[in-house]
């Protein structure tokens, strides 16, 4: 089944109009005999059928006809006809909205599904037409649609055979198979029900499975069953087993387009180029071009303007227009990560790991399209990661050392298991790897994640993928990730690190989340519940019980600031600040507290509370550049030091920061940092290439590098002859 329009529900879908007569004798074809033809695999009668029915004198046949015959633009003008004659027919919306559906429209789809309800209330056809679009986007209102629908028709096959799509999306393949054997058994033909019980045996590693034996003998070709397989293959980050299933289904159905293009797309999600671009061309070619074909194609277009650094165990694309700004950074942290990660999971990876950093976020985007529960910062397939740019970021608002780990993780956790780990685990324990480099890495108790606490929105561990795949609420994903990352700290405190590696092994051994707490941790899921709940809300008692006087509090804090009125501040502002001391972001209580102290001349609090924002984990390039300046003031250089260091893991597309930080780590005697932070501020192109280039200049000196000292005095001069300091140091070097 695929993610926009199933083809064998397609086929079920069509209608049972009566035939139109021409000159008085019966009509040969109809649309629904047109479909059975398709649907039994008989694909030159079914051309001919769909052909015929283009002359039909019945505009909605002819829709039909031309639909069937891949002339997309006058079957549109014809439903157009059809819908203007029939303006109170709920039928042939519907069936425009497929049309539309397929043809990669959803909005305008979802506008005729609805339109038909209002014409025939509880129409069960619309409300599968509303489940297929709300299923592309991972939305939980795809069940409740298809449910809407069974509610209305309990003898709908296509509405059972969603949600039967829909649960083993879930990975709840007990009850994907329930579902898919009702629709069986309303029809032994329901192909696309058949599919799924196949899909569920090859994730469960059979080689071959009896469902598939049933599917040929209904159609021979039905090359949708094997893309089927390849989705949920996809979708549980077993890429390379999907491509297999994908090139199944093409060779079962060659013109099966929608396989051409998730082969294509997979393909270079594992850093294919030349194999997916003539893929996605030929759909592109063939009149497939959805978005995923287009801007897939655009993106690999765009690669020309990357740089790419390879090592014996690594791959790093970064965009030439900085890439010699972010190489240094990137690269030394991509290999402490995989050096520690080597040791932590005691696994050697055999292929290099490919890191592509995409300053476009619409590219990265492009990257990880189609992909459930992804954080918006970075994506994972196999040893390939994607990941957005510092620049493509508010400053501030993304931390890519911290992403970057996190994703390496991944890899590692991946590889480790053969990629048979629920993605629960994987993305809490990539979570927990954040604040496990460093305690202010990783994101913070966020207050969507203490109303879901506070609420009881927290889901049962072994329905966490749930959250993750189809959300129920605008914020779940991201409680989600908060969630998971919560119970792997709590395994980690109460069991021990090697603890999450034991059960790290135990998915890759295909055990479930109820198997894996319970042979592993000794306790049934529902216990662990129990006992995690209580562990979270005493270490998160003091957000959740103040969260709605915090939030009250925080703006009269901001008023009293405003009205300088510096006193009441402070009073109130120690009090807030320590009922949600997580909260760093834009308008925190340590930053206020901080221009109060420094309104009043007292520096040493300022500097206090922003060390105390700065190791929470604040992330403001301004806040951070300003207690470097108070911590210089007061004469500790090694913490202003320490401070900008942390802000290059932050947002280091900033000169100021690189010339602060060089002249602090020079000034200190540790050359190498202070060389890469000069090589920093050229590699940012700036307006005084001279001063740039003469201190690059100083610290080679330093370094005992004198050629390549004297190199950079000539280039300084170059850009400024008469600039006197690098004329002074050219003399020194030629003593």
């Amino acid at each position: 089944m695929k993610r926009v329009l199933p083809a064998g529900l397609t086929l079920t879908l069509a209608l049972c109009a009566q035939p139109a007569r021409r000159d008085s004798r019966p009509e040969p074809y109809t649309a629904n005999g047109c479909a059975l033809l398709v649907k039994h695999g008989r694909m030159q009668e079914a051309q001919a059928c769909y052909t015929a029915l283009t002359e039909s004198p019945n505009s909605y046949l002819r829709a039909e006809g031309l639909w069937g015959v891949r002339n997309y633009v006058e079957a549109n003008n014809q439903f157009k006809v059809a819908i203007a004659a029939n303006p109170k027919n709920a039928e042939y919306r519907v069936r425009w909205g497929r049309l539309f559906l397929e043809r990669f429209n959803k909005e305008e789809a979802a506008n005729l599904f609805q339109e038909a309800l209002e014409i025939q209330k509880d129409y069960a056809p619309a409300y599968v037409g509303m489940a297929l679009v709300a299923a592309d986007g991972f939305s939980a209102k795809a069940v409740e649609f298809a449910q809407k629908a069974i509610e209305s028709d309990q003898k709908l096959v296509e509405a059972q055979e969603v949600l039967a799509y829909l649960a083993l999306e879930d990975n709840d393949n007990e009850k994907a198979a329930k579902e898919a054997d009702k629709a069986i058994a309303m029809s032994p033909e329901a192909l696309d029900a058949l599919a799924i019980r196949a899909a569920i045996d090859f994730l469960s590693d059979k080689p071959s499975s009896e469902w598939m034996d049933r599917i040929m003998k209904v159609n021979p070709v039905y090359g949708q069953a094997y893309s089927t397989a390849g989705h949920f293959f996809v979708i549980n980050r077993r890429y390379r087993e999907g491509i297999a299933y994908y090139r199944k289904a093409i060779d079962l159905d060659p013109g099966l387009w929608e396989a051409h293009s998730q082969l294509g797309v997979n393909l270079m999600r594992l850093g294919g180029e030349d194999e997916p671009r003539k893929e996605l061309e030929l759909c592109y070619n063939n009149g497939y071009r959805s978005a995923e074909v287009v801007n897939s194609l655009r993106l690999m277009d765009s690669y020309k303007n990357f740089k790419t650094y390879k090592t014996a165990t690594t791959i790093l694309r970064l965009h030439k227009k900085e890439a010699d700004l972010l190489y240094p950074y990137f690269q030394s942290e991509l290999d402490r990560a995989m050096q520690t990660y080597e040791k932590k999971y005691q696994v050697k990876l055999t292929v290099p790991v490919q890191l592509e950093v995409y300053p476009d976020h619409e590219d990265f985007a492009v990257r990880t399209m189609g992909v459930p529960g992804l954080g918006a910062l970075g994506v994972t397939f196999g040893t390939v990661v994607a990941m957005d740019s510092p620049s493509g970021r508010t400053p501030g608002s993304f931390h890519w050392a911290s992403t970057l780990w996190h994703e390496l993780s991944h890899v590692y956790v991946l590889t480790a298991t053969n990629h048979r780990v629920p993605r629960w685990f994987t993305e809490g324990l990539a979570v927990y790897e954040e604040t496990a480099v460093e305690p202010d890495w990783g994101d913070r108790l966020d207050p969507e994640a203490i109303d879901a606490i506070a609420t009881n929105k927290l889901l049962p561990v072994a329905e966490l993928d749930r959250g993750f795949v189809r959300p129920s609420y605008p914020s779940q994903v991201i409680v989600s990730y908060f969630q998971a990352g919560q119970i792997c700290d709590y395994i980690a405190q109460k069991w021990g690190y090697p603890k999450l590696l034991e059960m790290m092994h135990s998915f890759g051994g295909l055990k479930t989340t109820p198997q894996v707490i319970q042979d592993d941790l000794k306790m049934s899921p529902e216990d662990f519940d129990k006992q995690f709940l209580i562990w979270l809300k005493v270490h998160t008692e003091g957000p959740v019980a103040h969260l709605a006087e915090w939030k009250k509090s925080m703006k009269e804090i901001a008023a009293n600031l405003k009205a300088q009125k510096y006193d009441e501040v402070i009073e109130q502002g120690l009090k807030v600040r320590d009922w949600y001391p997580d909260y760093v972001e834009s308008g925190s209580a340590y930053q206020m507290l901080a221009d109060a102290y420094q309104a009043k001349g007292d520096k040493k609090n300022a500097t206090l509370q922003l060390e105390k924002y700065s190791a929470t984990g604040g992330r403001s390039s301004s806040l951070i550049k300003r207690l470097a300046s108070l911590q210089q003031e007061a004469g500790e250089d090694r913490k202003a030091a320490a401070t900008l260091e942390r802000l290059n893991y932050i947002y280091p597309e900033d000169e100021d920061l690189h010339r602060r930080l060089g002249d602090l780590l020079l000034a200190q005697n540790r050359v190498p940092g202070a060389i890469r932070e000069y090589q920093a501020v050229l590699a940012m192109k700036p307006l005084d290439q001279a001063s740039a280039h003469y201190e690059l200049a100083k610290a080679l000196r330093v370094a005992q590098r004198p050629d390549d000292a004297r190199e950079q005095v000539l280039e300084a001069l170059e850009a400024a002859p008469g600039y006197k300091p690098a004329q002074q140091l050219l003399l020194q070097l030629s003593k």
